[in-house]
């Protein structure tokens, strides 16, 4: 089983990021042939700075090596060094409807927000496929939000098919129930779109955890834990016991937000921790990084050559 994500080096990795996407990957990694790729062709829908993409996806690269990504069970590599991805994604979008693109949640989302109306952003879906379909993945680790992308993916695999003879196979998306969505800082889905995250390494953790947006129910009131932020994220650090230790210490009342909070970073603190000084120490010898993303580059080179040379076949090229 081929098992293929990728993550966008458009700011720094937050919560929302580790356990909507890393963690499912780093728990694959035993499970079958893993390829996470940088998506930076994809971040330049986003960001305009040469130097602040390449900075970014350094950064991209150390956090997953830092948190537990093992290149020698996974394929890493930079978007941009699969230039076939691009190739692909031309012949997929000359068979891609213009409703289908219409249709996506995600971008009209992103006009919600105030993001100019651009091409690549439209777009964005038959890239997407173009980077799974490439790799011949069988199984893509994707957050709630992009599940529709990986379905549009489909359908661009079956109408190529459909038009050309059968090349692709129809991957299916992982997105563990219990991490489906990730609560930002706000109560909205934590997102970079709307500057609610707490980056994975974030100097101002504390600050920000302390500021999560509450009701304004008293310390002596009782208060349900199920869709309050501060429980929702403290589960996806917490033991099950502990989940359920402060789940009932919200319903008994005379247990304050404040005490919550101050608990919800000691959990983070435990889990990250160890991951920080393992990243200082990678950041230190840029030199294995680049050798790491080299070779990654390498292998993922040559399993898009056996897909490429297959597609061109059938389209005439």
């Amino acid at each position: 089983m081929r098992i293929l994500t990728g993550i966008q080096p458009s700011g720094k990795l937050h919560w929302g990021n580790y356990f909507g996407a890393m963690k499912s990957m780093f728990d694959l990694q035993d499970k079958g042939d893993n390829f996470m790729f940088i998506a930076n062709y994809h971040a330049m829908t986003t960001v305009r700075d040469g130097r602040t993409l390449r900075a970014a996806t350094r950064d991209v690269a150390l956090d997953y090596l830092a948190c537990g990504l093992d290149p020698a069970k996974t394929t890493v590599y930079r978007q941009s060094d699969v230039p076939e991805v691009q190739e692909l994604a031309w012949y997929l979008s000359c068979l891609t409807p213009m409703g289908l693109l219409e249709r996506c949640h995600s971008y009209k989302d992103k006009m919600a927000h105030g993001f100019e109306a651009t091409h690549g952003l439209f777009a964005y879906p038959v890239l997407m496929a173009a980077d799974i379909l490439i790799m011949n993945a069988d199984l893509v680790p994707v957050g709630k939000d992009q599940k529709q992308h990986l379905e549009v993916t489909r359908d661009l695999a079956q109408k190529f098919d459909n038009a050309y003879g059968e090349i692709f196979k129809l991957p299916d998306a992982y997105i563990p129930e219990t991490v489906a969505t990730i609560p930002g800082t706000d109560g909205q889905k934590m997102s970079k779109s709307y500057h609610n995250t707490i980056e994975l390494f974030d100097p101002s953790a504390k600050k920000k955890i302390m500021s999560i947006v509450t009701d304004s129910k008293t310390m002596e009131e009782p208060k349900e834990p199920e869709g309050n932020s501060i429980f929702e994220m403290y589960k996806l650090f917490a033991t099950k016991e502990e989940a359920e230790t402060m789940a009932a210490n919200f319903r008994a009342g005379n247990y304050g937000y404040g005490s919550a909070k101050k608990e919800l970073l000691a959990a983070y603190r435990r889990l990250f921790d160890p991951f920080r000084e393992r990243r200082e120490t990678l950041a230190k010898d840029p030199s294995m990084l680049e050798d790491i993303m080299r070779d990654g580059a390498a292998r993922a080179r040559r399993a898009a050559a056996a897909q490429m040379e297959k597609v061109r076949q059938a389209v005439g090229i």
